[in-house]
């Protein structure tokens, strides 16, 4: 969940033994101290590594969905892959990218609980297998809805990234007046 900041260490043992729980196949990628695996070995249903091409793991076809602590590289990278979310915000810009996730785009669920009395709940492991075993039901209606919407999001971004899209058009007028305003400096 991110490179530079993490779930407290108990909130951490209890995700990673709720999605060994869940019976769903995962990849876990773990850059922590090791304690959770990371070295390439199977752990219940999945595999635990140190690294991994995050958006080429994304994009493969048996990929049903991502836990994500909502970064907006990780975010980018999902929609790009047309993959559903399970959003577990930190802190900073996760929040807001959080809630285009779940509440304007709809292709994601909140994992995380409310912040209570100025600390965190613990989520139990119960309670995430439950979540995940859920948000991977292929035969969950609201599920297959995020689904279709992730595949048409998908398609909306990988036109505005390609030759003659918007985001490819707006980078090169960039270019252009900063080449523009170097030239005239």
């Amino acid at each position: 969940m991110g490179s530079f900041l993490s779930a407290s260490k108990q909130q951490t043992e209890e995700i990673v033994a709720g999605v060994k729980n869940s019976g769903v196949p995962f990849l876990l990628v773990s850059r922590g101290d090791g304690t959770i695996g990371g070295g390439g070995e199977r752990c219940g249903e999945g595999m635990a590594v140190p690294w991994c091409d995050q958006l080429r793991v994304l994009c493969h076809d048996s990929v049903g969905g991502f836990w994500t602590h909502c970064g907006l590289n990780s975010t980018l990278e999902a929609v790009f892959a047309g993959v559903p979310m399970l959003c577990w915000p930190l802190t900073w810009d996760q929040i807001p990218n959080c809630k285009s996730i779940v509440d304007d785009w709809k292709v994601g669920r909140r994992a995380r609980k409310r912040w209570v009395g100025g600390g965190e709940e613990l989520v139990t492991r119960d309670e995430v297998a439950d979540m995940v075993r859920r948000f991977m039901d292929s035969e969950n209606g609201e599920v297959k809805g995020m689904r279709e919407r992730a595949s048409e999001l998908r398609g909306v971004f990988r036109a505005a990234v390609a030759d003659g899209g918007s985001s490819d058009v707006g980078l090169d007028c960039f270019v252009k007046d900063i080449s523009n305003q170097f030239r005239a400096s």
